[in-house]
């Protein structure tokens, strides 16, 4: 038997099969890799759904190729690399200490849990047609408080350039190697001990100010609570309420957490600098601020972030004028 089957009880009602070794020599590992195939009921589209995950092409905890993805986790039996690919299922396969870990996760990686059922888009066109096009889209769960929530601080008040610059910096510089076969350059993130031990000054190399590194070593020393609020449910105001009891996580930064970890459905990014006028653009073709985004999602109270999910699957974009942020490089200062 290749590495090693998991029982469709691993899986609750959804159908499991074992699948084929992977072909490729370079595949072979001391320790047996787990395999399996995810067979979901609705159709899952992975590019859409594993999205947000990605923290810029140079993400070393995330790497597409062709149809699959290679993701890093550090799980509590250990780091696991995770590579799914898109066939007539989905096909995963997983390695290193917490590769069961990582299997087990796998639905609810791809949105199972995730119901769109009693979302009703038929009164606006726009939103009707991004949905009849992304039948696929779906909302995950990774399960991982702090691996989403050390990001999202990383990417407080600065522009994406910076925060995937820092980001790709700290994980290559403090993360582990990923297990098994993955691609070169991946790293699994550093874990919360190892966070609250980075010097000062590579916190400044890396672009991050102490503001937000302070707020990360506060988030590192109460990792483990933070995991606690997966038993909450799918996020919600009590969830949010406890990850905003810490100083230096908002409404932003516990939105964009919680949409990633505990699949949070009704979870706006409230103080982003793009997404209103983005959704103004979408919805009635000219920019809005926040209160006015608040105000257009309104009819969709409790599905709020499917709706901020199909207006960027759309492709729909605002348009381009007005000065540009300048991008300050301080790491060498």
């Amino acid at each position: 038997m290749y590495g090693k089957t998991v029982t469709p009880a691993t899986f609750p009602n959804v159908r499991v099969q074992l699948a084929s070794p992977p072909s490729s020599q370079s595949f072979l590992q001391p320790s047996p890799p787990l395999s399996t195939v995810y067979e979901p009921a609705d159709p899952v589209n992975l590019r859409q759904t594993l999205g947000p995950l990605s923290r810029g092409a140079g993400d070393p905890t995330l790497r597409w190729d062709g149809r699959g993805v290679w993701r890093t986790l550090a799980t509590a039996d250990g780091p696991a690399t995770l590579h799914l690919a898109q066939a007539d299922g989905i096909t995963a396969t997983a390695w290193g200490p917490g590769a069961e870990r990582a299997i087990a996760g796998v639905p609810e990686l791809c949105g199972h849990g995730d119901d769109w059922s009693e979302l009703d888009v038929s009164g606006s066109p726009f939103l009707a047609e991004a949905r009849r096009r992304a039948p696929g889209l779906k909302l995950l769960r990774t399960n991982a408080v702090f691996e989403a929530l050390v990001p999202a601080i990383l990417e407080q008040k600065v522009t994406g350039v910076e925060a995937r610059r820092s980001w790709r910096q700290l994980v290559l510089s403090h993360g582990t190697p990923a297990p098994g076969p993955a691609p070169d350059g991946m790293r699994v993130i550093p874990d919360a001990h190892t966070w609250r031990h980075i010097p000062s000054w590579e916190w400044h190399r890396a672009g991050v100010g102490p503001q937000r590194s302070q707020t990360i070593l506060r988030v590192a020393a109460v990792a483990s609570s933070l995991e606690r609020t997966l038993t909450l449910g799918r996020g919600g105001p009590e969830v949010a309420k406890r990850l905003r009891s810490l100083p230096g996580v908002g409404i932003w930064t516990a939105a964009e957490t919680t949409q990633r970890s505990h699949g949070d459905a009704d979870a706006p990014s409230v103080g982003d600098y793009h997404l209103p006028s983005l959704v103004g653009w979408a919805l009635i073709g000219k920019p809005v601020d926040d209160d006015g985004m608040l105000e257009l999602l309104a009819p969709w109270a409790g599905h709020r972030q499917r709706i901020m999910r199909l207006i960027a699957a759309s492709g729909v974009s605002k348009p381009r004028f007005g000065p540009r942020i300048t991008i300050q490089d301080h790491r060498g200062h």
